[in-house]
């Protein structure tokens, strides 16, 4: 077969370029460069075309959603710009991320884990490994005391949600000055921070055990069936109606995600919920499909799992418009610790909220 030798310019691809760190503008300008280059770079620049262009389209409402112990590994401020600066008009989280931030807004300290302690003894003096990090159990007993007095002052009449709990939350961080924190950023901007697995978190734990002693189910101790009767007031599905209606009315949307797991999926099944009331109900209410998607996250997709999925994938579940629909997509398999700060770093600067 005779091959042929085609230019690649006629055949419209696009050439890359050298990048040059000596070039002007910043943290933007590095970012643009390392679009036209290749590997981790250029899908980290990739990512910043469509991180601005999610921000910058006025009608467009961002989804945030987080996994991994972003607030452990110091990430919160990150998020706190985010909330600030009007990058984000939702969140959805673990219960982990918000308790640790709680703990951080507590002015509880993270510390670096020495890898010549072993665990039995971090156990014994009252240490949480979270990798190379630790929480202290002692930071932890301070967000319970926290969460129980705000829960005190709350009227328990009907069912809570989960951004319910973490409006109040937020709340009296605000009210109290404890700030900059993620909650009280998030209640400040009226941004909703939705929980979907709330009780697989201290969150959680702090609502059940203060539920309990509401009950007053310690005289039932010695009876588990007694002892459980009586579960809190929760509904998460007030959460799940709550996002669909926001979402619905939205022009355009977007979604930024760090890592997978419940978050990604639960923010990502909007569009899969109301195709299927369609379905189901008969009704035509319009399919929210998002516009802008941005992940950081290592999973590889051969696993199979929902982490490492792509956004083609995601297309084929009716989640994202594709790209010849105008979709815009951007992954990056990195360590969020790394390729989130630098992508909010450079877009604070190219708004000029920062000296670059």
């Amino acid at each position: 077969m005779a091959r042929e030798f085609h230019d690649g310019k006629k055949d419209g691809l696009r050439p890359l370029e050298p990048l040059s760190v000596r070039r002007g503008g910043g943290l933007p300008r590095l970012l643009d460069g390392m679009a036209k280059t290749a590997f981790g770079g250029r899908e980290l620049g990739e990512a910043y075309a469509v991180l601005k262009a999610m921000v910058d389209d006025p009608d467009c409402a961002v989804v945030v959603t987080l996994s991994g112990a972003m607030t452990v590994a110091k990430m919160g401020l990150v998020l706190c710009d985010m909330i600030e600066h009007g990058f984000a008009q939702m969140i959805v989280s673990t219960g982990a991320i918000m308790a640790h931030g709680l703990s951080e807004a507590s002015r509880g300290v993270h510390y670096k884990h020495d890898p010549a302690i072993p665990d039995e003894q971090l156990f014994r003096w009252g240490y949480n490994r979270v990798y190379d990090t630790l929480e202290m159990e002692a930071n932890l007993n301070e967000v319970e005391r926290f969460a129980r007095e705000t829960f005190e002052s709350l009227e328990w009449k009907g069912a809570v949600s989960s951004h319910g709990i973490t409006r109040a939350l937020g709340r009296r961080l605000l009210d109290e000055e404890m700030m900059p924190s993620v909650l009280g950023w998030a209640c400040r901007q009226d941004v909703p921070v939705y929980v979907p697995a709330f009780t697989d978190s201290e969150l959680g734990l702090d609502t059940a055990t203060f539920a309990l002693g509401l009950s007053g189910a310690a005289e039932r101790a010695g009876d588990p069936d007694a002892f459980f009767a009586d579960p809190p007031a929760f509904n998460p599905f007030l959460d799940l109606y709550d996002f669909a209606r926001r979402i619905l009315k939205a022009k355009r949307i977007g979604i930024f995600t760090i890592g997978g797991g419940v978050p990604r999926n639960w923010a990502q099944q909007v569009g899969p919920f109301v195709d299927i009331i369609n379905h189901r109900l008969g009704t035509e209410i319009p399919v929210p499909r998002y516009r802008y998607a941005l992940r950081i996250c290592p999973e590889p997709v051969h696993w199979g799992g929902l982490s490492g999925c792509t956004y083609s994938e995601g297309v084929s579940w009716g989640k994202f418009f594709s790209r010849e629909e105008g979709g815009m997509h951007a992954e990056v398999r990195s360590d969020a610790t790394i390729a989130w700060p630098i992508l909010i770093r450079a877009l604070l600067e190219e708004k000029g909220l920062v000296e670059p």
